[in-house]
């Protein structure tokens, strides 16, 4: 596999790339200048030319611009340097969600309503700033030891489309993450910030079940129980949340946008009004030393 190699990106000193996807890479850095750490996301070589890889590069960086918030991830930079695009971010040490849901939540229950709370926040700013992520998924919330959320990955995002022109506006190709998919995604429609509701609840469905709503020996089999299967209840899962959270999840992941909540911020609303859990959990008791 072809990666970056260790050494600078104009002024930024490459530590260790910390996670490689299908087309990019990511680094820790540290900016000689201002001495400081920043994260740097970076394309493969045989990517550094692709236009469209180049434009999702671009893309995350101009949507940055218009986000400013602490659970929303900083983007302070696009630059080129001998040919290698380059995004500049803030090093926020935490990692993803999906590596604090392999590893077990339990030791962690006591922080997840406030990582449940903060994941939509973030989601809020973005829709706020006319924007749908389409590719909410566990893999792009930050997470750190404190229960500290940040939003990643803006990549696959677009401007949000009302009225008429919603109606008239179709995807040109299926993008997003099966396993969190909503059902309009699947149709190729035009995605509004309903959509992206879906996709959280999915995601919240997996942080406290430790496995997504729906799987499928098949792509297929997947993407119909999407459209099709009614999720399986939370309450069965963990007696401890209360039924009117386990409905508010239930009901944004409705097959259909009208029967879900109509936005993050009215999600939010429902859930700040109602209790999580029927018995808080307690943060771990730290072990007592032997005398």
């Amino acid at each position: 596999m072809s990666t970056a190699t260790p050494g600078y990106l104009g002024p930024f000193r490459l530590l260790n790339a910390i996670h490689t996807g299908h087309a990019s890479q990511i680094w820790q850095a540290y900016d000689d200048r201002k001495r400081r750490r920043v994260c740097i996301k970076t394309l493969l070589d045989r990517f550094r030319r692709d236009r469209e890889q180049v434009g999702y590069l671009k893309r995350e960086y101009a949507i940055g611009q218009h986000l400013n918030h602490p659970n929303v991830i900083e983007i302070e930079k696009y630059d080129v340097d001998r040919g290698r695009p380059y995004l500049v971010m803030e090093w926020f040490a935490a990692p993803n969600m999906k590596n604090l849901i392999r590893q077990g939540t339990a030791p962690v229950a006591h922080l997840l309503e406030g990582v449940v709370e903060q994941s939509a926040v973030g989601l809020d700013v973005l829709h706020k700033a006319g924007y749908v992520h389409r590719d909410v998924k566990p893999d792009n919330f930050l997470v750190s030891e404190t229960g500290e959320v940040k939003l990643i990955d803006f990549a696959l995002a677009h401007r949000a489309r009302g009225g008429l022109a919603k109606w008239f506006t179709r995807a040109p190709k299926l993008q997003g993450t099966r396993s969190y998919m909503a059902p309009e995604q699947i149709r190729c429609e035009a995605a509004d910030p309903r959509a992206d509701l879906y996709s959280y609840a999915c995601v919240i469905f997996e942080l406290l079940s430790g496995r997504p709503p729906f799987t499928g020996a098949t792509a297929n089999e997947l993407l119909n129980k999407h459209l099709k299967a009614a999720p399986p209840s939370l309450e069965t899962i963990d007696k401890n949340l209360t039924p009117e959270f386990v409905q508010l999840i239930r009901r944004s992941m409705a097959k259909r946008p009208e029967e879900r909540p109509q936005s993050m911020a009215d999600f939010l609303t429902d859930f700040r009004r109602l209790r999580m859990w029927r018995v808080a959990p307690r943060p771990p008791q730290a072990e007592t030393p032997s005398s």
